[in-house]
């Protein structure tokens, strides 16, 4: 409970120390895998927060993988721990990464929660990020980024209600998107 007070105080530095002393102590006490995964997300975000975002990574990578052992790939944490780690990777320019997971989360999302539901979406709209960001992005690419950016942000608003946090990220997002997109799609003078 101290290492999250700290962290939610946004005392990162000293939240850490706890948090990693916490995590020994359960492995110490031979603690199952399946209690010691809210401790390593905790952590993971206490490392992100700090800049450490390859040992966050790695945490993500090793909580995602633990719920869906225990959990399975359809449980509500599962998919919020899913939408952590896609968003570690997208951070860390993992685009190709990111997009695998998301491709597999965005069905099991859409099936098990609804399209409507607050980690769908995010889901959804992680899947748009990786896809507009990737510079390796061709014009269909980022035609399907755009879409998806308009989908979201449309059952964001309705959802949510147009100033929740949400549906504001989503319309930067879409006028990102659409603004790369207009800018591959108009030629270069001088280019054929």
């Amino acid at each position: 409970m101290l290492g999250n007070g700290l962290a939610q105080a946004n005392h990162d530095k000293e939240a850490l120390p706890v948090q990693e002393a916490e995590l020994a102590l359960l492995r110490r006490l031979g603690t199952s895998e399946f209690n010691m995964l809210g401790v390593q997300c905790n952590l993971a975000v206490t490392y992100e927060a700090l800049g450490q975002e390859e040992l966050a990574l790695s945490l993500q990578r090793d909580v995602y993988s633990g719920c869906v052992r225990y959990l399975g790939e359809e449980h509500e944490k599962t998919l919020l721990v899913a939408n952590n780690h896609a968003s570690s990777l997208i951070n860390l320019d993992r685009f190709e990464e990111a997009k695998a997971l998301l491709r597999k989360v965005v069905p099991v999302a859409r099936r098990v929660l609804g399209e409507s539901h607050e980690f769908t979406l995010k889901s959804r709209w992680l899947y748009a990020a990786a896809l507009c960001n990737d510079p390796a992005a061709t014009l269909t690419v980022l035609r399907e980024a755009v879409t998806t950016l308009e989908d979201t942000a449309r059952i964001s608003r309705r959802v949510f209600g147009g100033a929740h946090p949400m549906s504001k990220d989503n319309e930067h997002d879409l006028r990102k998107a659409r603004e790369a997109l207009a800018a591959r799609e108009t030629p270069q003078p001088g280019s054929r």
